[in-house]
């Protein structure tokens, strides 16, 4: 059994820029951003390539980000080579960037196998940890399908939206909410043919898991960490520095 590793990263990163057309077009797309000095979206490579059980990392990127990115990481990064890292084009959606990586995975001359699992990771979740790899390979292994998740600390109100705005519904008892993070892992013949029969039908989900869900499958849980954020903000930012500096 293989283990491969997918970074949706074609993203824009439109709510780390600020609000402004001009400031959109000046802003580096948020997996291109600095913090401490190194590309997000590097750090976030650096975990899974030095991730023993990661047999190959498929990065999806924006076409004119592919060049750019591959030489900058032939030159800053080899290190990150060492995992047979492939650059694909992405697509509009992360859906669409997450099935472009599956179909170079299976395509032709390719040998992934029915059984070999595959994880799907943010580019913008650099602190993940080993330990959390780890145990969703273990956990995917086991069950199929996958994902790191933190158990929710603020109470959740499910809310109807009206013309008047959001009216509390219901409130939803916090020991049966557990907050979605990645790495999400799945068997590549489950995962493959759930992206197929969401494409099919025309349905867009939230996560990996969600198409695992529709498709009745059973996803289990493994513990990640609160400092597993996904940096989507410049308050996100903020937080990451801090961590950062912390970690040492």
């Amino acid at each position: 059994m293989k283990v491969f590793v997918i970074i949706p990263a074609a993203g824009l990163g439109t709510r780390m820029a600020a609000a402004s057309s001009r400031a959109r077009k000046e802003t580096p797309s948020k997996q291109f951003k600095e913090l401490g000095g190194i590309p997000i979206l590097v750090r976030t490579l650096r975990k899974f390539a030095s991730t023993a059980a990661v047999h190959e990392i498929v990065v999806a990127l924006r076409k004119d980000e592919i060049a750019p990115f591959r030489g900058q990481v032939e030159k800053q990064f080899p290190e990150i080579l060492d995992k047979r890292l492939q650059l694909v084009e992405g697509g509009e959606h992360r859906q669409n960037s997450v099935a472009n990586a599956l179909a170079h995975l299976g395509g032709e001359g390719r040998t992934v196998n029915a059984e070999d699992l595959v994880l799907v990771h943010d580019a913008v979740r650099p602190f993940v940890t080993s330990e959390i790899i780890d145990e969703v390979i273990a956990a995917a292994t086991k069950h199929h399908a996958a994902i790191a998740g933190w158990p929710a600390v603020d109470t959740v109100k499910q809310v109807d939206r009206t013309a008047k705005g959001a009216v509390i519904r219901a409130t939803i008892p916090r020991a049966g909410v557990v907050m979605a993070q990645t790495p999400q892992g799945f068997r590549y013949d489950i995962l493959k043919k759930a992206f197929d029969e969401a494409a099919a039908d025309g349905f867009v989900g939230t996560d990996e898991a969600s198409l695992i869900e529709r498709a009745g499958l059973p996803v289990v849980v493994v513990m990640g960490s609160a400092k597993n954020i996904k940096i989507t903000t410049p308050a996100d930012m903020e937080l990451a520095e801090f961590y950062l500096k912390s970690c040492g």
